[in-house]
């Protein structure tokens, strides 16, 4: 388990290991249910849009970068010892995601302090990045984390 003592400020970002192909039958489903719009429907209505083509929700997008995030956590064998999320800032799509774009994740934390109110625990902010596999990044944000520090012997 990693604690709040464990996390490192500044280090190089990590990169998940593992890649996500999407689809344009996975693209219309989520849009379906989450985010109807036209143009994450159709593939018609796509190439008509600003964007040119069938895309993705933004949303999906998200979740799609929490999958493979939280499966980079997994890939090393630990996760950190994450007791909420606090929320999201600064959540940017700077490109499309489209049918057969496949996209990675890339993770690093810009700063961490410990809690004012509670002193076994800190809030980490973690800046993640989507980007396709030819290097353009797709959207970003920067996630806030309530993190457990390590426990001391009774």
């Amino acid at each position: 388990m990693q604690y709040f003592e464990d996390v490192n400020v500044g280090g190089p970002p990590q990169e998940s290991t593992q890649s996500y192909r999407v689809s344009a039958e996975e693209i219309k489903r989520f849009a379906a249910e989450f985010d109807p719009m036209p143009f994450h429907l159709d593939e018609e209505a796509g190439a008509k849009s600003a964007m040119g083509a069938l895309c993705a929700s933004g949303m999906h997008t998200i979740a799609l970068a929490l999958k493979l995030a939280h499966g980079m956590s997994a890939d090393k064998g630990k996760g950190r010892a994450v007791l909420a999320g606090l929320g999201w800032d600064e959540v940017r799509f700077s490109a499309p995601l489209f049918v057969d774009d496949e996209i990675r994740v890339r993770a690093g934390v810009r700063e961490k302090r410990l809690s004012k109110s509670k002193p076994d625990r800190g809030i980490v902010r973690t800046k993640i990045e989507i980007f396709k596999t030819d290097g353009a990044v797709v959207a970003s944000y920067t996630t806030a984390s309530l993190v457990r520090c390590r426990p001391t012997a009774p």
